[in-house]
């Protein structure tokens, strides 16, 4: 009797942590990139808010406030890769798991791995099923293609919405104590009006550099811990 509760427990575990593990290590390979990348986004910013270009906003910062300002809003960043990436690589994960076993175990065809990437937010993840199982590059070549293709395409569409975010957190009365925008639309209005379409896409380069690499760490860790695990035996 004790021996069948022992093994009653231990599946119950295995369960559990099959179900839970690609959510922790979604969340964990997110956290350490983020840690890797966090600078990148701190200068990114500062382009942003017009304090120059790339190597002029280090140059002042490192003379102005030290290296610790590269990492301010660490915690925040960290928080974010707890919640969302925890939520989307393990959605995209399982969701994949489910389709595959829809399928008679069969590999999934593109378009399926592309609509479980859309669904959990993984476009990163789609990218690498992509340069993995359809043509077959080898695990750098993989972790390389799929961040550059989905760090550009992530940077294309969340840029505009990141640029009109900073400028309603940025903007400060005149002496009247009118503000420049009076909300997000007016200032889509505004930009639109005073720049054009490309002044949403300002500081994009860099903004697209800092995506990239963040896939691409993330992915290395994912795959650095997953490989961990199995020579532990988890």
């Amino acid at each position: 009797m004790g021996e069948e509760k022992k093994g009653t427990s231990a599946s119950a575990s295995v369960g559990v942590w099959s179900t839970v593990k690609p959510f922790v290590n979604g969340g964990t390979s997110g956290m350490l990139a983020t840690c890797v990348i966090q600078p990148i986004d701190m200068i990114k910013v500062r382009i942003q808010l017009g304090q120059g270009s790339a190597g002029e906003v280090t140059k002042t910062m490192l003379k102005n406030e030290g290296v610790g300002a590269f990492y301010k809003g660490l915690s925040a960043g960290l928080l974010r890769q707890a919640t969302y990436t925890t939520a989307r690589l393990g959605t995209f994960k399982i969701l994949t798991a489910k389709a595959i076993e829809a399928n008679d175990g069969k590999p999934l065809p593109l378009y399926q791995k592309a609509l479980c990437g859309l669904t959990a937010g993984a476009i990163g993840a789609t990218s690498v099923e992509f340069f993995r199982d359809s043509l077959g590059f080898g695990e750098a070549t993989t972790i390389i293609g799929a961040s550059s293709v989905s760090g550009f395409f992530a940077a294309a569409c969340s840029l505009p919405f990141d640029f009109v975010k900073t400028q309603i957190q940025k903007m400060q009365p005149d002496a009247q104590g009118k503000y420049p925008y009076t909300g997000s639309l007016d200032c889509v209005m505004k930009t639109l009006k005073a720049g054009g379409p490309l002044k949403f896409y300002t500081g994009f380069p860099v903004y697209c550099v800092r995506i990239a690499p963040h896939v691409m760490m993330t992915w290395i860790f994912l795959n650095q811990i997953q490989k961990y695990q199995k020579q532990i035996g988890l």
